[in-house]
């Protein structure tokens, strides 16, 4: 196996299972040392199993310095990370190559807890060392998640790498190009990667970083000649022609990404991403046969099924192929569930079928009872659409019983009940609400706004208010419902001051009216004056205004 086939997303990638941990601790061991290992090893995942991590780790550590199995080092090594004990790490990690000097995944470990711990000049050694073992390995991926976040130790890093003795093999140059690029000297890494180039022209790493370069630079017609050349001296480069492809859909040439995607899936039929992104380009380009066409080559993906259902249904939407387009919305799961459901009881109701919709999602629940939280939800809103406010809260009231502390159902039940007639189920429900998400901003601010409209407890509710604007303080609705709260207790200043934040958010007109008053009331008649001329502007026919423009005093009084 040669190095290449080695990088940091395979070799730090999970744990071993607990079978394959005593298979690896009876290699290379005599029938005692066998038994001790073993025993050892059971007394770790035992360990582990009662989240006693630190004993775990103690005895992985023992066993790995005395075996020489691989297996045995990795696990170590994956414990002590995912403790976040470097140390340990750096422990393991060296007795293995110290161990086993031409260990290539020893080697890769080392490099890359050698970063983590901020051990610069180490990662540079084994670097090197690696490097010197094989002058083209690939160590693009050495930085993958552990690359440093301060300025600091990016220079420190950048400086380290630029100082060893292997800093112009092309690998470390694309490590250093990246360094660079992050160091913010763009024109830099773009030097310091042509000359990767010029040593590896056909590494699609250096190729694609390259691209990332030219366009952070935001050279558009240098990127386009550079994937173009790329795509021409790399045809059997599937990754490169991709990456040209998402460059043109980013640029909005859909049509000629599309030509280039054809010739794509030609020379590759079986490319599975080639095939989704040809498919969304078609439905976008409104060319909907052919969208259908390659979309329904991915029903088998294990990657791309839900997607190629799901759009397949958007396809056959836009065809106004409303019962191909129900169909397949139907067979998608996943993380697009809730959103295939929402276009369905769409379609649904553009059909006046809303009870067959009822009936449907009361079955889902049977089949996805994973989703049954949102179904009754769904359920619930699609009562209210057809007037039938009690069944809804009766069926909130059922699912609660089902589904008790479920928060969004709760919340749903809130959004129906009126404030004043069924006050006493509103304030329940709201109070157990906050037991279960005491700083939710969404729940805090329904429960100040449902006070505001009782006009009782203000004081209470401006806590609220308040506190739900600590987790959210640019979110326009609860600076109206503060807004409104303070305009009750005749705190006009603050009203106003609340409410002009909340209106240049959300440019609403209610909170438009509810500003203007705010002004009238703590004097601020220019500023109302004005605000009253934008909102004519903007809102020419709103009712409200007609109140607003009756509290002007004729010129010869003001």
């Amino acid at each position: 196996m040669t190095i290449k086939q080695y990088s940091t997303t395979i070799l730090l990638a999970g744990s071993m299972t607990y079978s394959a941990h005593i298979r690896a601790s009876e290699e290379n061991y005599h029938a005692q040392s066998n038994r001790n290992a073993i025993q050892q090893t059971m007394m770790a995942e035992f360990a582990i199993a009662a989240n006693n991590t630190t004993t775990a780790l103690h005895n992985y550590t023992v066993l790995a310095i005395r075996s020489n199995s691989t297996a045995i080092k990795q696990r170590a090594l994956n414990i002590a990370l995912d403790e976040n004990d470097l140390q340990a790490a750096l422990n393991i990690a060296t007795h293995w190559v110290v161990q086993e000097p031409t260990d290539v995944p020893a080697k890769f470990y080392l490099a890359h807890i050698a970063l983590k711990a901020h051990e610069y000049e180490l990662a540079a050694d084994v670097l090197d060392s690696i490097l010197q073992i094989d002058p083209d390995s690939d160590l693009e991926l050495i930085l993958e998640g552990i690359a440093p976040e301060s300025d600091e130790d990016q220079l420190n890093l950048l400086n380290t790498l630029s100082k060893s003795k292997e800093r112009n093999n092309p690998s470390l140059l694309a490590l250093i190009a990246s360094l660079e690029a992050k160091n913010g000297d763009v024109e830099q890494a773009l030097q310091t990667i042509n000359k990767a180039l010029r040593k590896r022209p056909k590494v699609t790493g250096f190729i694609l970083l390259k691209a990332n370069l030219l366009m952070a630079m935001g050279d558009t017609d240098a990127t386009l000649k550079w994937f173009a050349k790329s795509s021409r001296k790399n045809r059997n480069n599937l990754e490169v022609n991709l990456a040209e492809v998402r460059f043109l859909i980013k640029l909005n040439e859909a049509e000629l990404a599309l030509e280039k995607l054809k010739k794509i899936i030609k020379k590759w039929p079986d490319a599975e991403e080639a095939l989704f992104i040809a498919g969304l380009t078609a439905i976008d380009l409104k060319q909907y046969d052919p969208a259908e066409q390659f979309l329904i080559q991915l029903r088998s993906s294990s990657k791309y099924q839900n997607d190629a259902y799901y759009y397949l249904a958007v396809n056959a939407e836009r065809k106004q192929h409303l019962e191909t387009a129900k169909a397949y919305y139907r067979l998608v799961d996943g993380n697009l569930y809730m959103v295939s459901r929402r276009s369905l009881i769409s379609i649904y109701e553009k059909q006046d079928k809303l009870n067959d919709m009822l009936r449907f999602l009361t079955q889902e629940r049977v089949n996805y009872p994973q989703h049954a939280s949102f179904l009754y939800q769904a359920q619930a809103e699609i009562l209210k659409r057809m007037g039938n406010k009690k069944a809804a809260l009766g069926l909130l009231k059922e699912a609660a019983k089902n589904l008790p502390d479920d928060p969004e159902l709760l919340y749903s039940q809130v959004l129906l009940l009126d404030p004043f007639t069924e006050r006493e189920r509103l304030d329940s429900t709201l109070k157990q609400l906050l037991m279960i998400e005491p700083n939710n901003p969404n729940y805090l601010n329904a429960y100040a706004y449902t006070l505001a409209l009782q006009n009782r407890r203000l004081d209470e509710a401006r806590s609220y208010a308040e506190q739900a604007l600590e987790s959210a303080p640019d979110q326009a609705s609860i600076l109206d419902t503060l807004g409104y709260i303070t305009f009750l207790q005749n705190d006009f200043r603050t009203a106003s001051q609340v409410l002009a934040k909340a209106y240049q958010l959300s440019q609403s007109i209610n909170i438009g009216v509810r500003l203007a008053k705010s002004l009238y009331m703590q004097g601020s008649l220019p500023e109302f004056s004005h605000l009253l001329q934008q909102l004519q502007q903007n809102h020419p026919n709103d009712p409200q205004l007609e109140q607003l423009n009756g509290l002007l005093l004729p010129e010869n009084f003001q």
